[in-house]
This record gives C-alpha cells, structure tokens and sequence, in this order.
C-alpha cells in the first residue's frame, strides 16, 4: 500500500466534505458488528466518513489507528470526532487520483 501524497489528500478532503458519516462507533467501541459494518461499507464505498466517540484524545487515537490498520485503508482526515478513510477499489476505482 503506497502513501498518499499530500495533493491526493487534498484531493479526497475535498470530495469527503460533502460525505455524511456511514459507521458510528460508541461507547462500545471497536466491536464485531462495528468492523463488520466497516468492512461492508467499504466494500461499496471508497471514501468513508466516521464518526467515533471518545473521551479521551489517546482513545480515539487507538481507535483511529486500529480501524486504518483492520481495514488497509488509508487516513485522510481526523476532525474533532469526525475521520474520512479512503480505500481504492480493487477493480474499476470510482475516485481517480491525481498523479502528484
């Protein structure tokens, strides 16, 4: 998996923007259901839009770190309590990055 550059973050902040969040995590956590969810959502979806509460900042980042790792995605953008993922389709991508 290559990095991303930062034009193509760029890129994909810009068409996450308009994104409504598809997976919320709760108090629970990073549960079965909550990776199952994920993993259909991105199956359908290259770009994601995720909503994860915590209460304390290296939680969330845990939960941040974990989620790009169990998916093989890509971080875009975390903010507040809001981060966009990107995981390009294995054929036919819909999103096309630019070069740099």
């Amino acid at each position: 998996m290559t990095k991303l550059t930062n034009n193509q973050k760029k890129f994909l902040r810009s068409k996450g923007h308009s994104l409504k969040p598809v997976v919320m995590l709760g108090q629970h956590g990073l549960s079965e259901g909550v990776l199952a969810e994920l993993e259909s959502s991105l199956e359908t979806h290259e770009l994601l839009k995720i909503k994860v509460r915590g209460d304390d900042r290296e939680d969330k980042q845990k939960i941040i770190n974990e989620i790009v790792n169990i998916s093989g995605s890509h971080l875009v953008q975390v903010i507040g309590n809001v981060m966009v993922i990107y995981r390009a389709f294995d054929k036919d991508p819909q999103i096309i990055l630019p070069r740099k």
